[in-house]
């Protein structure tokens, strides 16, 4: 009979290895760029502004509606964006979207759109596609 050497605990069982009151200091954004829970503040929740809020946004999205402009959410300085999700600047349409890694935050000068929050048709639109047939419009 051989001897088998004692198992150690899967990692998720084991007991925390750093005392409390030294966790923040170890680890400050302990969930930052992880797609769950609800910690910390979520100015992206709030309901915010739209493209049509914005006065410069009509003049910059010419060829779109008002009821287009009303589609586009634009989430809030600070909002801290999804790992892996695609945006895109309403600022910039030129640099097309982007896919965002979890610890960036939108800033001050910029208008943030969530791919997710937009119908298909018109995100085509936002990334300068003219095919009928993926935006639905002609032109």
């Amino acid at each position: 009979m051989t001897q088998h050497a004692a198992r150690k605990p899967p990692q998720a069982g084991t007991p925390d290895k750093h005392p409390d009151e030294y966790l923040e200091d170890l680890n400050p954004s302990a969930l930052a760029g992880q797609n769950i829970g609800v910690v910390g503040a979520h100015p992206e929740k709030d309901l915010g502004r739209t493209a049509y809020d914005i006065k410069d946004a009509h003049i910059l999205l010419q060829g779109f509606s008002s009821d287009d402009l009303k589609e586009l959410r634009i989430l809030p300085a600070g909002s801290r964006l999804e790992n892996k999700a695609t945006y895109i600047d309403l600022r910039h349409l030129e640099r097309g979207e982007f896919t965002a890694t979890g610890d960036w935050e939108v800033s001050d000068d910029q208008w943030i759109v969530p791919k997710k929050s937009v119908d298909y048709e018109l995100w085509n639109r936002l990334r300068g596609i003219h095919d009928v047939r993926r935006t639905g419009t002609e032109g």
